[in-house]
């Protein structure tokens, strides 16, 4: 059974702008997928609609063999958006401990899962801090270890790297790689950037113009674990260029020209 299946989704917004047309995607249990594609081509928005906060016009998705709406329902996936979206009145350990508030779990087991997530992202020693005393990057981690308190099978991530400088971006690629082998969730991951989607992923989907459509599969065969050295190694010279050859050609094949990018996009 796959994590994620997703057969003739299609999306129209009012106006009659159609933001993705005819998508057909299976993620397997584990992977890491990244959706690349020009701005405004429905990555987010497919995104959004594998995560039941946008509904399709057309098609279907089903999470671990459920409906999408279903999957939310009963915490399948957790969420991480581009800005870390924390409470600045709550500390750390109480933006993390908040899924597991809304499920009812008691004081002492979130407590104990609290002090796992910290070690997980490496942020034990922080958990009094709030929000504005940390890092763009230290931020982001926190998001990532509330997304998984609950132990979600999948996780779901917009762009969650692309407001941070690069050499911090980097060092966040690595860490994530590392919280992606210790769990053994399967993410779906949206970027902009080429050389994150080959260095995160086990398979990269590029995307066309609007309307959005899978223009190509690109199976990434790096060794793990994945260091500073991969980005230097011929290989992943080689699937960097073939990502952007497919995008250079979907943008040629598949559209002529490219409009502004709807706002559920940019979310």
């Amino acid at each position: 059974m796959s994590a994620v299946s997703i057969k003739g989704v299609s999306k129209q917004f009012e106006a009659g702008v159609t933001a993705l047309q005819g998508i057909d995607l299976d993620v397997e249990p584990g992977e890491f997928v990244s959706l690349i594609g020009p701005s405004g081509c429905g990555k987010s928005t497919l995104l959004r609609i594998i995560g039941d906060l946008t509904k399709p016009t057309a098609g279907t998705v089903q999470v671990n063999g459920k409906p999408a709406d279903r999957a939310r329902r009963d915490h399948e996936y957790g969420i991480v958006f581009q800005d870390a979206v924390l409470y600045d009145w709550r500390t750390v350990s109480k933006n993390i401990s908040l899924p597991l508030e809304l499920l009812h779990w008691n004081r002492s087991r979130r407590n104990a899962r609290i002090k796992d997530m910290l070690e997980l992202v490496e942020l034990t020693g922080f958990e009094s801090h709030h929000p504005w005393q940390l890092s763009g990057g230290m931020q982001q981690r926190v998001s990532i270890a509330r997304a998984l308190s609950f132990s979600p099978s999948l996780l779901l991530m917009d762009e969650p790297f692309g407001a941070l400088d690069e050499m911090t971006r980097e060092r966040l690629n690595a860490e994530l790689l590392r919280i992606w082998q210790e769990t053994g969730s399967t993410v779906v991951f949206v970027t902009h950037s080429i050389s994150e989607a080959v260095f995160l992923s086990t398979r990269v989907v590029v995307m066309s113009v609007r309307p959005g459509q899978i223009a190509g599969l690109v199976d990434v065969d790096l060794e793990q674990p994945r260091t500073n050295a991969t980005r230097e190694s011929p290989r992943f010279f080689e699937l960097v260029t073939q990502v952007r050859e497919q995008l250079a050609a979907a943008g040629a094949r598949l559209g002529e020209t490219q409009e502004p990018a709807l706002v559920e996009d940019q979310v």
